[in-house]
C-alpha cells in the first residue's frame, strides 16, 4: 500500500489516518484511541465488513458515509473508503524512554541527528516500526518533528512509533550508553561495515543529517561507527534509504541468533 492511502491528516483539531491497512493496525492495535470509524456507504467487500465488525465489537461509533462527506473532512485523497478519526500518539519524553527501556529486551532505538527533510523522517518512522524498533530521537533544534508531511509518509507508523524530542542528543546518547546500550553511528568513511558489527545487544542507531552527516560531537559519542558497502558511483545514501539497509541487518542478525 503506498503512503498516499495510510496516511493521515490533520484538519480543525481532528486527526484523521484512512486507508484499509492503515485503519484495520489501529483497530487492532490502539483501539482505545479510535474515536469513530467512517466508511463509505457504497463500499460493502469482505475488507470493509470485516473493520465494520472489529469496529462495532470494540464499541467504536460507526458511521457511513457518502464520497462528499469524505472530500470535505480529507481533501483529494486515495482514502479507500475507510477513515478513522483517533486520538493522537501521545509525545514521549526522555523519562518515558528511559522507562520503557527497563521492560524492553535488546532494545533497538533510532536516533536522527539533525535530519531536516520531513519526508526522511517520515520515512525513518515507518522503517523503524517495521523493524520493531522502540523510539526514534530526534533533536529538539534544526530537525524535522511531527507535520501533516510527516504523518502522511509514515503511513500510519507516526501513530504507534514514539517520536522522543530531546533537548541534548549528545547527552541522551551518553546516558543510553550507561544503560547498556551500544551507539553506533552510520558514517561512509567509517572502517567497518555494518554486517561486522555485532547488533544482537541493546542498540542505538545513530543517522546524521542530510549532506552533513554526523556532527562531530555525536561521531565521538558513538562506540562504533559503520559504513554500507557501495559498490556504483554515488557518494553517499538518502538517510532513510541508509537507516532502512542499517534497521534490517540489525533485524537479520537476531532473527539469525
Amino acid at each position: 500500500m503506498g503512503a498516499s492511502a495510510a496516511a493521515e491528516r490533520v484538519m480543525s483539531n481532528r486527526e484523521w489516518v484512512y486507508g484499509l491497512h492503515a485503519v484495520l493496525a489501529l483497530l487492532k492495535r490502539h483501539p482505545d484511541r479510535v474515536l469513530e470509524l467512517r466508511l463509505a456507504e457504497r463500499r460493502d467487500d469482505p475488507r470493509v465488513r470485516a473493520i465494520e465488525a472489529l469496529a462495532r465489537e470494540q464499541g467504536t461509533k460507526v458511521q457511513r458515509v457518502d464520497a462528499q462527506t469524505f472530500q470535505t473532512v480529507l481533501g483529494d485523497v486515495a482514502h479507500q473508503g475507510v477513515a478513522a478519526e483517533v486520538a493522537p500518539l501521545a509525545p514521549w519524553s526522555e523519562d518515558d524512554l528511559f522507562s520503557a527501556l527497563g521492560t524492553a529486551t535488546s532494545p533497538l532505538v533510532l536516533a536522527l541527528d539533525g535530519v531536516q527533510d520531513p519526508h526522511n523522517l517520515g520515512a525513518c518512522l515507518r522503517t523503524a516500526d517495521a523493524c520493531g524498533a522502540l523510539a526514534v530521537l530526534v533533536p529538539k533544534d534544526r530537525a524535522a518533528t511531527l507535520s501533516p508531511v510527516v504523518r502522511k509518509v509514515a503511513a500510519g507508523a507516526a501513530e504507534s512509533m514514539p517520536l522522543v524530542t530531546v533537548t541534548n542528543l549528545v547527552r541522551t546518547l551518553k546516558m543510553l550508553k550507561q544503560a547498556d546500550l551500544w551507539v553506533t553511528g552510520a558514517d561512509a568513511d567509517a572502517a567497518a561495515t555494518a554486517a561486522e558489527v555485532d547488533f544482537t545487544a541493546g542498540t542505538v542507531l545513530v543517522m546524521g543529517a542530510e549532506g552533513a552527516g554526523l556532527r562531530q560531537l555525536t561521531r565521538q559519542t558513538c562506540d562504533h561507527l559503520v559504513r554500507l558497502p557501495q559498490l556504483g558511483s554515488v557518494e553517499s545514501l538518502n538517510v532513510s534509504v541508509a537507516a532502512g539497509m542499517l534497521l534490517y541487518e540489525v533485524v537479520r542478525q537476531r532473527s539469525r541468533k
